[in-house]
């Protein structure tokens, strides 16, 4: 039986909570969170839990084998880090750290002490990324050309992150779980409104081997909520919608080839335009199923989709894209 504590219950920790403790081989024995309200509201949805406003007591207890740690990224590294030191293994909320090099030090330092780092990066236990990964992995896309993924709504405004810290992570850590290759090089554009010099808009490109390249449009500042990807191969092309309440991948027989290329102005263009069709998707609950990953990568010596290296792949790129932010999109290697 693995003991977990659960340190933040704000606006993600209560799925955290929920799922850990849904899982037969886990107690949730503890949950800590400085908000009153917060620890009020866990006391009613986890009856039986151990309360505490003071997350030491969490990090240094003899009864706690893992810790989740679910609060504002500014907090994860020194919250890790005294987990870690302390014997405990820890799942932290994305993105991983607030910079690659803290990101490094946790990762040396779990591997030091033996412990286990798991990156909240949900979605990619998603049917949907899943059945996407079948795809890719079979060739039944064909050569990958681009990944184009818009997140985009009003609101929330954070007071500590800008938007490509927001929401940006979902898309980057979903595109380098798919993506074979790794990414070489970003740049960023983007706009700050509102929010004292945080920006609220932000194009994100990155650029990969084998002429890949990525597109990442995130922004609070949109009158309607959009949640589409779509993924171009040299054999078929598929359009992810997640705002759909059912068939939320469409694979579409389309495409295009080159059939003469002798000059540009002999240049033709054969399209190809067949059939569309939905696969059906595991309905499961991501969250539950990471939170069984996670728990049983504690006690496995497999690595796991999700670690500290997948966590540091995804700040690095972050990192990049907040420095080309600040230069009006240039591009910066990794």
């Amino acid at each position: 039986m693995t003991r977990m504590g659960i340190i933040g219950y704000g606006y993600w920790g209560p799925n955290v909570a929920r799922n850990f403790m849904g899982l037969e081989d886990v107690t949730v024995h503890s949950i800590a969170d400085k908000n009153t309200k917060a620890l009020n509201r866990a006391g009613k949805a986890c009856p039986g839990v151990e309360l505490t406003s003071d997350c030491t007591a969490i990090i240094t207890s003899p009864h706690i084998d893992a810790v989740a740690i679910v609060t504002p990224v500014s907090t994860h590294f020194e919250l890790a880090k005294s987990a870690l030191e302390n014997g405990k293994h820890v799942f932290v909320e994305k993105p991983f750290t607030a910079t690659s090099a803290q990101a490094e030090e946790l990762i040396a330092l779990a591997e030091k002490k033996k412990l286990r780092i798991m990156v909240d990066h949900t979605f990619i236990f998603t049917g949907v990324v899943k059945k996407i990964k079948e795809f890719i992995d079979s060739g039944a896309l064909g050569d990958l050309y681009y990944f184009d993924s818009t997140r985009i709504n009003l609101g929330l405004f954070q007071h500590d992150v800008n938007v490509v810290w927001d929401l940006a992570p979902h898309d980057l850590a979903i595109m380098d779980y798919l993506i074979p290759d790794k990414p070489v090089a970003v740049s960023a554009t983007g706009a700050a409104h509102l929010n004292h010099g945080l920006e609220n808009v932000a194009f994100i490109t990155v650029y990969f081997p084998n002429n890949i390249i990525a597109h990442i449009n995130v922004n609070w500042l949109s009158p309607v909520k959009v949640r589409t990807t779509l993924l171009s191969g040299q054999k078929k092309m598929l359009v992810w919608n997640d705002l759909e309440p059912a068939d939320k991948i469409k694979i579409y027989d389309k495409g295009a080839e080159i059939t003469s290329a002798e000059g540009v102005y002999n240049l033709l263009v054969s399209y190809r335009s067949g059939d569309m069709w939905a696969p059906k998707i595991d309905q499961t609950e991501a969250l539950k199923l990471e939170a069984q990953h996670f728990v049983d990568c504690i006690y496995s010596s497999n690595g796991h989709l999700n670690d500290g290296h997948a966590g540091l792949s995804v700040v690095k790129m972050l990192e990049a894209a907040n420095k080309s932010l600040k230069n009006r999109g240039e591009v910066v290697e990794l």
